[in-house]
């Protein structure tokens, strides 16, 4: 599983891993948050799935990676908002399975979701939310989301 970085390029997952912690490390006293939100595009030919992770240092920037994933035409937006929601949550997954479950368990962690209280997707607020608390994990909408709706929808297209 590989991910680009703005900063380190296109990396496998073992070393994003390896940046995540020594991002930390390096300033072990400041305040972080961990943040994993899935954006995506359709067109006719393809939807494009980006899911980003952001190290959000606190009052300091944050740095980011994230992954591009095709598949075929996906036009219905709850069949879409699903898949994202289940993207951003299977990457949690792999990556405490892959050693960031100190991480995770210790820093505040949030998932993107690209939903909101504007627009189509204000009716599937409860029940995607639902689905992220439920399973133990912090999920936050628009304006906050800005994991799934600013940074990987800037690479979603």
């Amino acid at each position: 599983m590989l991910f680009v970085s703005p900063t380190w390029g296109t990396i496998p997952i073992d070393t994003m891993i390896d940046h995540l912690h020594a991002i930390v490390r390096q300033n072990s006293n400041d305040k972080y948050k961990l943040v994993i939100g899935t954006d995506s595009h359709t067109t006719r030919q393809s939807t494009t799935f980006v899911t980003a992770v952001i190290m959000h240092q606190i009052g300091k920037g944050a740095r980011f990676f994230y992954r591009k994933q095709r598949s075929k035409p996906l036009f219905d937006l709850r069949t879409r908002i699903y898949r994202e929601t289940e993207m951003s949550l299977e990457l949690v997954e792999v990556l405490n399975k892959k050693g960031m479950n100190d991480l995770l368990s210790t820093l505040p962690f949030e998932i993107h979701i690209d939903i909101g209280q504007q627009g189509d997707t204000k009716v599937l607020i409860q029940e995607i939310c639902g689905w992220v608390t439920s399973v133990g994990y912090e999920a936050r909408i628009k304006p906050q989301s800005f994991g799934a709706s600013s940074v990987a929808d800037r690479f979603a297209e």
